[in-house]
């Protein structure tokens, strides 16, 4: 089993292990840069696991910003029956896409 850490970003929890590419909301940093997140909740490696009192003292997680982007088009509709009331929006949310460099 390879290292594993779950860490705490835009609050949310993920579960990473190196290579790891996911999607978050939007993160304010530029493509390609590079990030180190100190919130870690546990590490766990094939000998020993380490869970945090709320954080892991020493551990980080470096994550490298691959591109920005939006998810695909929600359609949000309200609708009242009986009264020709209907209305239509869109909604597109913003995201990071991250890929993990290296769990410390």
């Amino acid at each position: 089993m390879s290292k594993y850490a779950i860490i705490k970003l835009t609050g949310k929890q993920f579960k990473v292990t190196k290579g790891d590419v996911f999607i978050v909301d939007r993160l304010d940093q530029e493509e390609d840069s590079t990030m180190t997140i100190d919130q870690v909740l546990m590490v766990k490696d094939d000998k020993e696991t380490k869970i945090g009192q709320p954080f892991v003292e020493g551990a980080s997680v470096e994550l490298k910003i691959k591109e920005h982007q939006r998810s695909k088009k929600l359609r949000v509709a309200k609708y009242k029956a009986k009264s020709r009331y209907r209305r239509v929006k869109g909604h597109r949310q913003h995201q990071s896409v991250v890929e993990v460099t290296a769990i410390n």
